[in-house]
């Protein structure tokens, strides 16, 4: 996964005086499920729309699939699949006659794929768009995205409205679809649902990239609560010098902490001791991002 589907660089999107994104640098390659995650007025959407050329930035560049959105957008838009933050449909059609509208634009559509979909994800295509709750609505635009089968498929805010079932739906056909080789870039503010589904993640806040990385190596550098219970006492300063190692508490023979990084030379020091019980908590990404968004390094 070394091929950049999508391409950022020094991006930048000013609304008059109001800061939308600056200087946003990014990659997305080839095959991935790459996470976007800010609070809501981040940049997030503002950073799909100049990918999609809705709108056009202030100064630097974009690209999808080596395609710049202000001059090729329609070589963009015939591999791209996109579930706007907004919902805007036709409202006296029904589900199918939308999609079918839909399906015309899109001639790789299969209407037996279409029919597939509807069923994953518990919606009635023959009920007009007015009388569907938001949730439903939802889903006839996620079956909008992925009908055609698209080399990428952008998503913003993709769960907004749906219940937990069909949100494990909607999961498991992220991972199918991505199996077969399509890449995903998902704007979202709901952690969980990146970390359960996102291979990497950019964290934006105050329209500035913060950082980029594998989820799983974000979670090497967080910190992870310990307990250990010792069969006899112990001293604070037994354990002052492990590299790591912070905010040590030390209650009789019970020792509370902090460990970033490795266990191993902590553990190895737990050799010199009766250990009766260890209890941790593995650090997640919610975690991690209140880390950035309180300012620290």
């Amino acid at each position: 996964m070394d091929k950049a589907v999508i391409k950022t660089t020094k991006l930048t999107k000013f609304y008059g005086k109001s800061r939308g994104v600056e200087n946003l640098s990014l990659e997305v390659n080839e095959g991935e499920v790459f996470g976007f995650l800010g609070p809501n007025g981040a940049g997030k959407s503002t950073t799909i729309k100049l990918l999609l050329n809705f709108i056009n930035p202030s100064s630097g560049s974009a690209s999808i699939f080596g395609f710049d959105p202000t001059k090729e957008s329609i070589e963009i838009q015939e591999k791209i699949g996109y579930l706007p933050g907004e919902i805007h449909m036709y409202e006296d059609l029904t589900g199918k006659d939308h999609l079918r509208f839909q399906a015309q634009l899109r001639p790789s559509t299969s209407w037996k794929y279409v029919e597939e979909l509807s069923k994953k994800l518990k919606v009635d295509l023959n009920k007009k768009i007015k009388s569907l709750s938001h949730g439903n609505k939802q889903k006839v635009a996620l079956i909008s995205a992925f009908m055609h089968k698209p080399e990428l498929i952008i998503l913003d805010e993709p769960t907004t409205g749906l219940d937990p079932l069909i949100q494990q739906e909607f999961y498991n056909l992220v991972e199918e679809v991505n199996r077969s080789g399509t890449t995903f870039f998902i704007s979202s503010h709901i952690l969980p649902e990146v970390e359960r589904i996102c291979h990497r993640v950019a964290i934006i806040r105050e329209g500035r990239l913060v950082v980029t990385e594998e989820i799983v190596n974000l979670k090497k550098g967080a910190l992870r609560p310990l307990e250990v219970i010792f069969s006899e006492n112990i001293t604070k300063t037994d354990f002052q010098t492990i590299t790591g190692i912070k905010d040590i508490e030390v209650n009789g023979n019970i020792l509370r902490c902090k460990v970033v990084g490795s266990l191993d030379t902590f553990i190895k020091k737990l050799g010199n001791y009766t250990v009766e019980s260890i209890i941790t908590q593995e650090p997640d990404l919610e975690q991690i991002f209140l880390k950035f968004y309180k300012g620290d390094n």
